[in-house]
């Protein structure tokens, strides 16, 4: 690899793992479509425009291989090493490792529009071009994105509220108890 392309790399590689993530959530996918990104990089080599140019090629062409590889049918018949408890993302809180869970459990196509608007901070119209989609629709997916996390934000506070609650009832009735018997005991 030349210098320029390393420097790519570098600049590159881990934006377009995050997006591999956000369409499998599978480590050895998100590795495949970075190498496959590159390749495809290395054998066509595209001039490009300006820089913003530069990223939204190398997002559309992530974006294609993840689909072409979700889609394939040695995928469909394989199950991830995350099925058995491997963790895919680091994260430094619980709340950023939540909200990536909720994030992957939308349908891809409100995914890649979540992942570019918030991620990525390209405005709608940069996002429509990038996903050869009219404005008007990146804007409705981003809306039922939204709708969906809040709802699943929402159900998930009231299951937390519900079991800190719970769990609280179940301690001072322990504690009650233990007294109660502490006492019959003296």
């Amino acid at each position: 690899m030349n210098d320029h392309t390393e420097q790519l790399f570098e600049q590159y590689a881990d934006m377009i793992y995050r997006i591999a993530m956000s369409y499998g959530n599978q480590t050895a996918l998100a590795e495949d479509v970075v190498q496959e990104v590159f390749l495809r990089f290395l054998r066509r080599k595209p001039k490009f425009k300006n820089s913003q140019h530069e990223k939204a090629w190398f997002i559309r062409v992530a974006i294609n291989c993840c689909k072409s590889m979700v889609s394939s049918a040695w995928m469909k018949h394989t199950s991830p090493l995350e099925d058995a408890g491997q963790t895919a993302l680091p994260f430094h809180n619980e709340e950023e490792s939540f909200l990536y869970g909720l994030v992957l459990k939308l349908p891809p196509k409100y995914r890649a529009v979540v992942y570019l608007r918030y991620y990525e901070e390209y405005q709608v119209k940069e996002i429509a071009k990038i996903l050869h989609i009219t404005p008007n629709l990146v804007s409705t997916r981003l809306s039922r994105a939204k709708k969906i996390l809040k709802n699943e934000i929402s159900k998930e506070r009231m299951c937390f509220q519900d079991g800190t609650e719970f769990m609280e009832e179940n301690v001072q009735q322990n504690s009650t108890e233990y007294g109660t018997k502490k006492q019959n005991m003296v």
